[in-house]
């Protein structure tokens, strides 16, 4: 079954779809298509330009906190260097998730989905006073359906769940010394570092899985399905193998304390006896210590598999991720609004203009999506591609605009002096 789409910022197309997509309008001349093509092209340029910039900020604002840098540090940098650099880190990259579309997860979202059942059917716990600063980020909710299995396939359950598509995590853990109070030790974690990590396809109630500290216990229904079987196996063990040999050494005990008067001789074929059931019970506890540490095993090892098939991207790495997929929403935006009011050829407000966009997606292209109408604006005016008159919007003329970005794209460097 087709998973349920819910409205989102997101434009699912890339932008050259996109544009061929446009493309497609009945309105257009031959000409006016070549022209549009061309108009995007130079749309395109000017926003990598933008965005190569805010590319080389991120990862100077990180490399203090890289853990996965290669690149030797000629400089050092004082402590409070560092923290400007932190502080920037964090607004930057929250300005570039918001330009890629991406949704802050705030902490009561967070926390229910924390508190909801596990999907994953494994018991994460979170330790949040590790943390000095950690932010979740999203983009594109699916409701999706599975089915559940229990007791070896006897029983099938259907369910329908909320997944994210993107999953973008922000932490900074706190620094060695809190570390030292606690007295953690063999911590997966640098004390003081930064982690930045992208996944996709993430159940909203298995959000503790991305944790960098999660770690794994047991349920009640695995305690159960481990501990019944072996406190009555234990006892079966005790009965047969060292049940005679209690009995003995009870007897014993009563005599020398004086609770009776019968004297109890031990030899040595009892004591071959008690040795054998100690020996047996000691089998016994070690099998049971192992199935639970295999237990633990398997549910790591299952979490582990999740994870290498949603993990996307992780630090530094991100930035690129985050990077293009900004760029790219940037542009489909700034397209859309300038192309439609284009081709419309009249002035509109901007519920028109959303109400356009949004209909030509849902009737053309079957996508439920929520246009981010006055983001698109704000650029087309930036640029100069758009002009508000009252409530009113009007794009300037295509040539016009060809023309305004060969403009801002000539003078980015101004370093030649010389005049032709």
């Amino acid at each position: 079954m087709t998973p349920e789409k819910k409205r989102s910022r997101f434009i699912p197309f890339r932008k050259t779809d996109l544009i061929e997509m446009l493309m497609k309008d009945e309105r257009l001349s031959e000409e006016e298509k070549t022209r549009f093509r061309e108009f995007g092209k130079i749309l395109e340029a000017v926003f990598h330009f933008e965005f190569h910039r805010k590319l080389e900020t991120l990862k100077d604002c990180f490399e203090p906190f890289n853990p996965d840098s290669d690149t030797r540090k000629p400089l050092e940098i004082s402590e409070d260097e560092k923290k400007e650099k932190q502080a920037r880190l964090g607004t930057e990259l929250a300005a570039l998730l918001e330009s890629a579309n991406y949704e802050k997860i705030h902490d009561e979202d967070l926390n229910r989905a924390l508190e909801e059942e596990s999907l994953f059917k494994v018991r994460l716990e979170v330790n949040f006073d590790d943390f000095d600063d950690i932010v979740f980020f999203r983009r594109g909710e699916t409701v999706k359906k599975e089915t559940l299995v229990k007791f070896g396939g006897l029983k099938k359950k259907e369910i329908s769940f909320a997944n994210y598509d993107r999953v973008v995590i922000y932490v900074k853990f706190k620094d060695q010394e809190f570390f030292d109070r606690k007295g953690c030790k063999n911590l997966n974690f640098a004390p003081g570092s930064t982690l930045i990590k992208l996944f996709q396809n993430v159940p909203k109630a298995d959000l503790e899985m991305l944790f960098p500290n999660s770690e794994v216990r047991m349920k009640t229904i695995d305690k159960i399905v481990i501990g019944v079987p072996a406190a009555v196996s234990g006892v079966v063990v005790v009965a047969t193998k060292l049940g005679a040999s209690l009995v003995l050494i009870g007897s014993v005990l009563a005599f020398w304390l004086g609770l009776t008067d019968r004297n109890v001789e031990i030899n040595q074929q009892h004591l071959i006896g008690l040795g054998a059931g100690l020996a047996a019970l000691g089998g016994f506890l070690v099998r049971q210590i192992g199935k639970f540490k295999n237990r633990k095993i398997q549910f790591m090892k299952a979490l582990a598999d999740n994870l290498y098939f949603k993990n996307l991207d992780n630090n530094a790495g991100v930035f690129f991720h985050l990077i293009d997929a900004a760029e790219e929403e940037e542009f489909k935006e700034a397209m859309l609004a300038f192309f439609f009011l284009t081709v419309e050829n009249r002035k509109m407000t901007r519920v028109q203009l959303d109400r356009c966009v949004e209909d030509w997606f849902a009737e053309k292209w079957d996508c439920q999506l929520d246009f981010e109408i006055d983001d698109a604006l704000k650029k087309l005016e930036r640029l100069e591609l758009a002009i508000r008159n009252a409530d009113t919007i009007r794009a300037v003329p295509l040539e016009e605009a060809k023309t305004r970005m060969d403009v801002i794209w000539d003078n980015y460097f101004e370093y030649n002096t010389v005049k032709e």
